[in-house]
């Protein structure tokens, strides 16, 4: 009964979270849609299950899940049947205990009422290795089996492939006549710390390992193993430690801690998280020192051992809508706009996707399902499209035939997003480096129409200038100064400001020597054929030369 009021709870948490905004669907999309999502999480569970491959992450699995039971409140008249998690998982052998897993538990406060109701007392917590959980029977001190979750029940015979994995004891000196162990193998990584390298694929890495039939020496000796349980031990965990130590097991009784509070278990979760272990850990374990006996045990989440995982290494996110972006040299690159969600301490609304190409490829539309991450623990990254809506809404892309490196030198229809970011290289640091001007700036003199070709500003005057609504007069007077300045940049400065490729500039000379060289004479400099024909097309084209001409005319150093 215990059990299921902690499935219960944790359902409810679940549903909480996103039942407060419904779809506005149909009755015939919601039953699209809620079909759609099953079938990719029965997809996932058989990969997984049977396939040993991991599609997406723990976090993205959990999230899709818990993104199902709120779908089947806003629908219950559309609920699909229930997910069978373990239906084809079965394997060849029966697991002489049965492999429970282990609910997950949201956040602290439920963390702290979970022991609270167990009166704080004979209370442990592990961290939670990242890999595949397997069972090892033991008989007369010697390896008899190796079998994995499968259904909990059954499990596949993993036998073979554990004799070749040399952190697996063939052979338990000094042990009872029959032992069973339950633990996790896992991918070794001396040194890994998980606040700063994430999961690495660690799993995969070693459910990969798994579904061969053989295992090379290299691999194997890649995979450790972690034992986190001895059902058939002694009764209480201070026995068990010792005895898995004295077997050989010396990780079992150094990454087990009795814990008393939610504060120690704080401790423990931030050390294992932040300092190095030998594997990665997605998250904390915390245990009954005392529990029913090994035989009662059912293939199901117990309520004497729990999970608290980490924050999230990535998240499900809903696209709210494709927009595009336009760069200097002209490149489209396509954005996703999302359902904000949070991954670690960070808050992510949108992520790019790369390239009009790649966004082609992966045909992202609103209502899609994408799986994020932070590259570098920083940067948001597209890892992954997880599922997609069933109705493919409209997008209308630009047209990449329209954009280049030499298009978009006034603010056409179209051309803001180019002509902007050419205002923003021109004044920045690879520029001109105006002081006291940002992309703000540029933005401000464009609304107030000052600014249509690209350099409109150097005629402007502090008095036109202060009536810009962003603009003050001190503003106005700082910009207007950087706009003076910048006609005794030197002539380099200014080549570059303008988009030259590469390094265009030879000491010495100015316009009119680089504006006469064709492909061959800049072949004849040494630049590649590329390069060359880059600049060749720069010098020539009507809108370069109209902008040296300004220039010229302006007495800018070397025009």
């Amino acid at each position: 009964m215990r059990t299921v009021c902690l499935l219960s709870m944790l359902f409810a948490w679940a549903v909480a979270a996103h039942a407060a905004d419904c779809p506005d669907w149909s009755s015939a999309r919601a039953h699209q849609e809620l079909a759609a999502l099953r079938a990719r999480l029965d997809g996932w569970n058989h990969a997984y299950r049977v396939e040993g491959r991991s599609p997406v992450s723990d976090a993205v699995y959990d999230q899709a899940e818990q993104r199902l039971a709120a779908w089947q409140q806003c629908f219950p008249a559309q609920a699909p049947a229930p997910l069978a998690h373990l239906a084809d998982a079965g394997g060849r052998v029966r697991n002489p205990v049965a492999q429970t897993g282990l609910a997950k538990l949201p956040d602290a406060t439920a963390v702290a009422a979970w022991m609270q109701a167990r009166g704080n007392r004979d209370l442990w917590v592990q961290p939670k290795a990242d890999g595949v959980a397997v069972t090892l029977l033991y008989v007369d001190g010697r390896l008899r089996q190796a079998s994995s979750r499968g259904d909990g029940l059954h499990g596949s015979d993993w036998t073979a492939l554990a004799r070749a994995i040399g952190a697996i004891p063939k052979h338990l000196p000094h042990a009872p006549a029959r032992v069973v162990l339950q633990g996790e193998l896992v991918w070794r990584l001396p040194g890994h710390v998980q606040a700063a390298d994430g999961g690495v694929n660690a799993r995969s890495a070693v459910a990969g390992a798994l579904a061969r039939n053989t295992l090379d020496a290299a691999t194997a000796a890649k995979i450790g193993l972690f034992v986190w349980d001895w059902p058939s031990g002694p009764p209480d965990m201070p026995a068990r430690l010792a005895g898995l130590a004295a077997m050989g097991f010396a990780d079992s009784a150094a990454l087990t801690h009795p814990v008393a509070g939610l504060d120690e278990v704080k401790r423990w979760r931030e050390q294992w998280y932040r300092h190095a272990l030998p594997f990665a850990a997605d998250g904390t374990v915390l245990r009954q020192g005392h529990r029913p006996p090994a035989d009662t045990w059912q293939a199901s989440p117990p309520d004497w051992a729990v999970a608290w995982k980490y924050p999230a290494a990535s998240a499900l996110a809903e696209v709210r809508a494709v927009n595009f972006t336009i760069g200097r040299s002209g490149r489209i690159t396509p954005v996703l706009e999302l359902v904000p969600v949070q991954l670690d301490d960070h808050r992510v609304q949108r992520v790019s996707v790369g390239s009009l190409k790649h966004w082609r490829e992966l045909d992202i539309r609103p209502g899609d399902q994408v799986e994020v991450a932070l590259a570098g623990l920083t940067i948001p990254r597209l890892q992954s499209v997880a599922w997609r809506a069933t109705q493919r809404a409209a997008v209308d892309a630009p047209d990449p035939a329209r954009y280049g490196p030499l298009t978009c030198w006034q603010s056409a229809p179209g051309c803001e997003q180019q002509f902007q970011a050419r205002l923003i290289w021109l004044g920045g640091r690879q520029g001109l480096r105006l002081p006291g001007v940002s992309a703000a700036t540029w933005q401000a003199l464009a609304d107030a129409g000052l600014i249509h070709g690209l350099l409109d500003w150097m005629t402007l005057a502090p008095a036109r200038l202060v009536v810009v609504p962003e603009f003050g007069a001190n503003r106005a007077a700082v910009i207007a100064k950087a706009f003076a300045e910048a006609r005794g940049r030197p002539f380099g400065d200014w080549l570059r400001a303008l988009g030259a490729p590469g390094d265009a500039v030879d000491a010495g000379e100015a316009w009119a020597a680089l504006a006469a060289q064709d492909e061959d004479g800049w072949r004849a400099r040494g630049a590649s054929a590329a390069h060359a024909r880059q600049l060749a097309a720069f010098f020539a084209n009507p809108e370069v030369r109209s902008l040296a001409a300004h220039l010229h005319a302006a007495g800018v150093q070397g025009f």
